[in-house]
This record gives C-alpha cells, sequence and structure tokens, in this order.
C-alpha cells in the first residue's frame, strides 16, 4: 500500500498534464488577490477626485505605485487562467483556440499598457 498524497496522485495524470498547474496558480492569484484588492481600493481612493497634478504627486510615490500595479498584473493573469478554464470546459476545436489566444493576447496587452502608464506616472 502506498502513501502518497492527493496532489502527488493527480500530477501528471489527464489528457494536458496541467490541470494541477492551473488550478494552484488560480488559488494562488485568488489568494494574492484577496490581500491586493483592499490595498488598491485604499490607496486609489484617496487619490480619487484629486487633479491631475494630486495623483501625479501621489503615484509618483512608491507604495501607491506598486500596489495598482501588483494588483493589475495578478488580477489580468487570474483573469486569463479562468478564461482559460472555461474556454475548455465549453467550446469545442477551432472556436477554443481562438477565445484562447484571445484571452491571452487581451491580457497580457492589459497588462503591458497598464505597467506603461504606471510607469508614466512614476517617472
Amino acid at each position: 500500500m502506498r502513501y502518497v498524497t492527493d496532489y502527488k496522485r493527480a500530477r501528471g495524470l489527464g489528457s494536458a498534464h496541467s490541470g494541477v498547474h492551473h488550478y494552484w496558480s488560480t488559488q494562488l492569484s485568488a489568494a494574492a488577490l484577496i490581500i491586493l484588492i483592499p490595498l488598491f481600493m485604499f490607496t486609489f481612493g484617496s487619490a480619487l477626485g484629486s487633479g491631475y497634478d494630486e495623483v501625479l504627486a501621489y503615484y509618483s510615490r512608491p507604495f501607491p505605485a506598486v500596489v495598482a500595479g501588483l494588483t493589475l498584473v495578478v488580477s489580468m493573469l487570474h483573469f486569463k487562467n479562468g478564461a482559460i478554464v472555461m474556454f475548455e470546459d465549453y467550446s469545442k476545436a477551432y472556436v477554443r483556440r481562438s477565445l484562447i489566444l484571445l484571452a491571452t493576447a487581451f491580457s497580457y496587452i492589459c497588462i503591458g499598457l497598464g505597467v506603461f502608464a504606471l510607469v508614466k506616472l512614476a517617472l
């Protein structure tokens, strides 16, 4: 009789050999978002309603810029993983591949544009 954990038993199984990785990356990003979303709301709420110069000065400080950047990156990667799982479950063949490609491209384009905007604000 072998004493193997559920994770060890599931790792490497399935046709794609990536189900456990998808699951754990989604769980990890969800746990990170539990911390990041309230921090982002706190930092963004302080700048909300201010003028352009005040927002520029606020986001030139490292803490609000880093919190906004991390929230953007983690939330878009969480979106990508969730969309891929949804498309794998509910679509077929070429439509599935196209939707996965579009969701992945959308998330990375949003990450790139958001980080670029934050860098422009911070510098």
